[in-house]
Order: C-alpha cells, then sequence, then structure tokens
C-alpha cells in the first residue's frame, strides 16, 4: 500500500509582508533553510520506495509558477490539481482523495501543508511508519506537535486512550480551537494536549466516507467537480461551477471534529507554522546576540532581531532590541516582534491605503 504525499500549497502568507505576498506566498520562499519551504517539504518523502510522487493541490493563480519550480528541480508530480478559488483544506484534500481513489490501487495519502518546518525529519517519518497499520484499518490519523509553549494561536488536540494494537497512537478525546492563555497554560502542564499541525495519514476511502458523512456540502459538490476534472500538460482542473458549490470549511470543522475514526499519533519533532515573523526569528539560526540575519546588514549594539534583506535597500541597525527589519523592493517594514500577531491588521490597513493611493 503506497503512500501518496498531498501537499497543500495555497495561501497567501500575509502574515509576512512584504517578504511573502499573494504573488509570491511563503511556500515559495527560502526563509529557514537555503531551499524553498516547498522544497524541504518534498525532500522529507523524497526517494523512499514507500512513497510515489506527491500530489500538489494549489490554486490557479500559483499553477505556473509551481510548475516552473518543479521543472526547474526535475521533480515528478503524481498529479498537479489546481482550484479555481480557494474553498479551504476539506476541499483541497478531497479533490487529492478523489484522484487516488480513481486509480484503483490500495493506497494512503499522506497531507502535508507545504510551509512548514520539520526540524527532525526522519523521526517525522519514523512516526508515519508507526501509524501506518492504524491507517490502513480506517482509522483518521492526526500527528499532534508536542508543545512546548502555551501557544494561544494553535487549536489542540486531546489524547484520550491508547488505540488497539498501535503503539503510539491514541483515541482523539478533544479538538479545541485556539484557546485562552490560562487553558493553554493547562494544556501544557497536564501533558495530554498536543499542537493541531494540519497533518495526516488515511486511506482516501475512509477519508471520503466521513466527509460523506459529516460534510455532504463538501462531498458532493467536490466528487461531482472531480468526475468532470479536465487534466493538460500536466495540471488538472476539476469542473469550476461543481468546485465553487462546495463549502468553504476546514477539513477539522468538517470531519475531524466529528468523525469517530479520529486517532493521534503524539510526535515532537521541531515543527513549526512559520506563521508569524516572531516564529520565524524562532526558526532560523541566530549569532551570539540573538540576531537573524540575512543579506547587505550593518548592526551595532542589537540583540534578539530579526533582519532580512531580499531585493531592498541594505539595513543598517543600532541599538536595536526583539525587532524584525524586513527590507524588499515592494516595502519595508519595521517592528517589534513582540507586536507579531498584529502584522495581519498592519498588511491589511496597507494594503487599503495602497487601493486608494492607485
Amino acid at each position: 500500500m503506497r503512500i501518496y504525499p498531498a501537499i497543500l500549497v495555497g495561501g497567501s502568507g500575509t502574515r509576512l509582508w512584504p517578504l511573502s505576498r499573494g504573488d509570491r506566498p511563503k511556500q515559495f520562499l527560502s526563509l529557514v533553510s537555503e531551499q524553498s519551504m516547498l522544497e524541504d517539504t518534498i525532500a522529507r518523502v523524497a526517494g523512499r520506495a514507500d512513497f510515489a510522487p506527491p500530489i500538489f493541490i494549489s490554486g490557479e493563480q500559483h499553477g505556473q509558477l509551481l510548475t516552473r519550480m518543479l521543472a526547474a528541480l526535475a521533480i515528478d508530480a503524481s498529479a498537479i490539481l489546481l482550484e479555481p478559488e480557494g474553498r479551504n483544506t476539506a476541499a483541497a484534500i478531497a479533490m487529492a482523495a478523489h484522484w487516488i481513489a480513481d486509480r484503483g490501487e490500495p493506497a494512503l495519502m499522506l497531507v502535508m501543508p507545504s510551509d512548514h518546518v520539520i526540524a527532525d525529519p526522519d523521526l517525522f517519518l519514523a512516526k508515519v511508519e508507526q501509524a501506518v497499520d492504524a491507517a490502513r484499518a480506517g482509522n483518521l490519523v492526526t500527528f499532534g506537535v508536542q508543545p512546548d509553549h502555551p501557544a494561544t494561536g494553535y487549536g489542540y488536540i486531546e489524547s484520550g486512550d491508547a488505540l488497539d494494537g498501535a503503539s503510539g497512537v491514541h483515541h482523539v478525546r478533544e479538538f479545541v480551537e485556539k484557546p485562552p492563555l490560562a487553558v493553554a497554560e493547562r494544556y501544557l502542564a497536564d501533558g495530554r494536549h498536543s499542537w493541531n499541525a494540519g497533518i495526516f495519514l488515511f486511506t482516501p476511502e475512509a477519508f471520503l466516507g466521513e466527509l460523506a458523512r459529516h460534510a455532504p456540502d463538501v462531498a458532493g459538490p467536490i466528487e461531482a467537480a472531480m468526475a468532470a476534472v479536465e487534466s493538460q500538460d500536466g495540471l488538472s482542473r476539476p469542473d469550476r461551477g461543481g468546485f465553487l458549490a462546495s463549502a468553504n470549511i476546514s477539513i477539522d470543522c468538517a470531519v475531524m471534529e466529528k468523525t469517530d475514526r479520529a486517532v493521534v499519533v503524539p510526535v515532537d519533532i521541531g515543527w513549526s507554522d512559520v506563521g508569524s515573523w516572531d516564529a520565524l526569528w524562532t526558526a532560523r539560526s541566530k549569532d551570539a546576540d540573538g540576531n537573524a540575519v540575512r543579506g547587505d546588514v550593518s548592526a551595532i549594539d542589537c540583540d534578539g532581531n530579526l533582519i532580512l534583506v531580499d531585493g531592498g535597500p541594505p539595513v543598517a541597525a543600532l541599538g536595536m532590541t526583539d525587532c524584525v527589519i524586513i527590507s524588499t523592493a515592494e516595502g519595508v517594514l519595521v517592528m517589534p516582534r513582540r507586536r507579531s500577531p498584529d502584522m495581519k491588521s498592519l498588511h491589511d490597513a496597507h494594503t487599503r491605503r495602497a487601493t486608494v493611493l492607485s
């Protein structure tokens, strides 16, 4: 039973503006390593006999960017599925599940975001292998990341009893959306809760069956859209009308929070979703003063800063502490790292102002 990596290549990455933008979101950028985040994701499952070439699920607006990158890297794809418009993760994953199921071979699908960091890929693959039997038996496996601080920006998964005959796999007792700080502190202390990383392993048939049961407003339209899929030049497009009839909902809300087949494998793999400038500072290597620097930067008496130059003017910083300074040709950002959670509001305000000025 081969494993198809189903790599989600959507999202606009506006919380990392101006480095990440709608036409060049963060998965296409080299933020942590010398490779793009998408390349790092592909590398985790490359060269293994038990893995098929990946399936990529992306938006129409990024289709050409994705195909050019894969061609330049000589990376084979089982399929490139393009959404006409974003309909969240339930619809995207259902597209890939139908594509695999239509091949008629027994298979598993490993759903992975393309813009996350996993510092220990070998341990991650070992945990995937550990979960294979549970997934083959019809369970929907999610991988819960061991928390190292009381984060309020992540969803949590509470582990219940161990799954019979499956070492390290537990029934899911509860999914919890982003909790307040006091609750997150309790979750960190009790040892039963893990962060919801959005990584899944299951058979396409098991997922589609639970989708039809719990979210028919996604299952029906996507089934119809994939029945009329059109493929050309390596790109597969579902029927637009059918696809847009799907509800806009995440896999968690559509299926995982409702199904009785959800199980969790807790993992400690050095994971980050790099969802903020502060998270990027944490993920990057730093100098003796705690500065994460790239590009033409001069920094004196500075500590704890993230300073990146990517196509913009050089940066000279003096006496700066715990700040973010980003220099690109499209814009320059200067802010305290602690204000990272407010980045979306800043981006929206800047976008409105730019629209008025234009």
